[in-house]
């Protein structure tokens, strides 16, 4: 079996972290931050004027299956050296076909080819096959029927052709595809098929894991429209990898168990893939390897709540990959309403350098005895890195409820990042990184943003508000002698604390500032009569502190804040703020 093992460089930057606030009222009003040098989305510099609207988008977008099909340009691999190569039905030519065509309770079989074998029981077709490069075409409709390729070792690759068919299966799956070989799963253009398994499946004798399942790999392709509805197991399961090309449109419903799985790899080129699971601990996409999305558009919704199983506690997810997530084009709608429930989860590393992610996770807390599963916007164990793209989470559960995490280092050089959080924002356990980008970090009653290790900010936009002290707007672990750098970036940091900037050589210098500005004020910070900095208050504040800080700044110069037109106060820049105090809770690990 030929495995693919999908690699992805990781662009590192240096990134910023924000923290909390005080009070419960917020809102998303549009900020800018005008007339100062900012950052383009590769972490670059750009024009003075840079501006950042449409926070008010966290608090609005919705997550809901979308079956409009995309028009969608595709490039075929020619060479065999390309990865994908042998991925691609285009590049696999069959030289005879037959037909099998349902009707109620019977099928039947046209075409006769040597090494291939048909056996058919009422609707319930087996193919036993040794011959190379056969097409199967599927038509009709059974209630009771299904569509099996036996198990061999001269089995080879073959491709289905899906032309119209509806099969249901009472007792298992409905296609069932014991081949450890390639097969290409072809929705004919124009056509719609339907697949649907039994509340209960009767084989012990050999894997049965889900309505669609195969031991080898999966691959779709095709305009037609593809419904899979899962009732005792998952949806769409490949012992392989599952491989989605543009133009396709598929459709998931689990009651049972997982959305689509792949044990080695997911891989989304493109496409339409709407998937909705409610069993307890569920995953609406899960790979057990590496995934991969590099276009189309993806809605994946749990609404199943925590469960305690293999002795520990699981919450569901809407995409779970347990080795490296990337993704570099398409859209990703992630939504997990039950309580302990995740957008994105990842075991090891996760790197967006492309595309639009959309998250929305809206459950508690799962509790089982002294364990519990907390709700998560994104979460990695390993590093994540975010160089290009947009993100947006919205984690308003309850406590626990952060935006972003991981147990490891973040990097963000690019792209727009925008968080609305119960807890904290942004979470990392060890160094964070802002070398560029736009991220905008709301931590309702937590920090905006919470490093545990070292913060450094060397460019790009970033505004964070917090809660009340000792939560902060920007977080760094000062108990364990961490530090917060700042040598670049327009940075607004707001909440009930200040962490203090290392006073280095290279420092870009600081202005704080304590009072109450209300929610949707315009608040700017001025050098004469340039604008270095411009942002809306996204929340009210009866007490904060802010720290400010941008490009051109000099310690010792005099800079004005104005609220509106109004003069608020008259600031001194430097390098440090002697009301500055250490970073939050003892320096714990948020949301752990």
């Amino acid at each position: 079996m030929k495995k693919r093992h999908y690699k992805a460089s990781i662009l590192i930057g240096f990134i910023t972290l924000c923290s909390c606030t005080s009070g419960l009222d917020w809102n998303y009003s549009d900020y800018s931050s005008s007339n100062s040098t900012g950052s383009t989305s590769n972490g670059s510099s750009s024009s003075a004027g840079t501006s950042l609207t449409g926070m008010d988008d966290l608090s609005t977008y919705t997550i809901e299956i979308n079956k409009t099909a995309l028009e969608e340009e595709e490039n075929i691999p020619a060479s065999e050296s390309d990865t994908y190569y042998e991925d691609y039905v285009e590049n696999y030519t069959p030289t005879n076909t037959i037909t099998i065509t349902y009707n109620g309770t019977s099928a039947s079989c046209s075409g006769s080819v040597d090494g291939v074998s048909v056996a058919i029981n009422g609707a319930d077709v087996t193919v036993t096959s040794t011959a190379k490069n056969i097409k199967y075409v599927l038509s009709g409709t059974t209630t009771d029927g299904s569509f099996k390729m036996a198990s061999g070792d001269d089995n080879k690759k073959f491709e289905l052709e899906l032309d119209g068919v509806n099969i249901t299966n009472n007792d298992g799956p409905a296609l069932n595809i014991q081949v450890g070989k390639r097969c290409y799963i072809v929705a004919k253009d124009g056509t719609t098929n339907t697949f649907t398994d039994g509340t209960s499946y009767t084989s012990s004798t050999e894997d049965q894991k889900a309505t669609i399942f195969s031991e080898g790999e999966l691959l779709f392709s095709g305009s037609g429209t593809i419904s899979v509805y899962a009732n005792s197991k998952a949806g769409i399961v490949s012992d392989d990898y599952v491989f989605f090309r543009p133009n396709t449109n598929i459709y998931v419903k689990s009651t049972a168990g997982n959305g689509i799985k792949g044990n080695d790899g997911l891989i989304i080129k493109g496409g339409v893939i709407n998937v909705e699971t409610s069993a307890a601990a569920s995953k609406a996409l899960s790979s057990d390897g590496y995934t991969l999305i590099e276009g189309g558009r993806t809605t994946a919704i749990t609404t199943g709540t925590g469960a305690y199983e293999d002795n520990e506690v699981s919450g569901c997810a809407a995409l779970k990959s347990d080795s490296l997530f990337t993704m570099t084009g398409g859209e990703l709608n992630l939504k997990s309403t039950g309580s302990g429930g995740k957008g994105l989860s990842a075991d090891q590393e996760v790197n967006v350098s492309g595309g639009t992610i959309k998250v929305i996770t809206t459950g508690s807390t799962y509790k089982y005895g002294s364990d519990d599963s907390k709700a998560k916007g994104i979460k990695a164990d390993g590093n994540l890195t975010i160089s290009g793209g947009t993100v947006y989470v919205r984690a308003n559960g309850g406590s626990g409820s952060e935006g972003i995490e991981t147990k490891s280092k973040l990097y963000i050089s690019g792209g727009t990042t925008k968080v609305y959080a119960y807890d904290d924002g942004i979470n990392s356990s060890s160094d964070m990184y802002i070398s560029g980008g736009e991220i905008f970090s709301f931590g309702l009653n937590n920090d905006g943003l919470d490093s545990n290790g070292n913060m450094y900010i060397s460019g790009g936009t970033t505004i964070a508000y917090g809660t009340s002290s000792p939560e902060t707007g920007i977080d760094v672990n000062s108990e364990s002698n961490k530090v917060l750098y700042i040598t670049g970036g327009i940075v607004v940091g707001i909440g009930g604390t200040i962490n203090s900037p290392s006073s280095t050589s290279n420092s870009q210098p600081i202005v704080t500032y304590s009072g109450n500005i209300s929610s949707g004020s315009s608040v700017s910070l001025k050098s004469g009569d340039s604008t270095l900095l411009n942002f809306e208050m996204a929340r009210d504040y009866s007490s904060a502190t802010f720290m400010l800080s941008a490009p051109g700044m000099t310690s010792g110069s005099s800079y004005s804040l104005y609220n509106g037109t109004s003069l608020i106060s008259t600031l001194t820049a430097s390098y440090t703020s002697s009301s500055s105090i250490g970073g939050g809770m003892s320096g714990r690990f948020g949301g752990w």
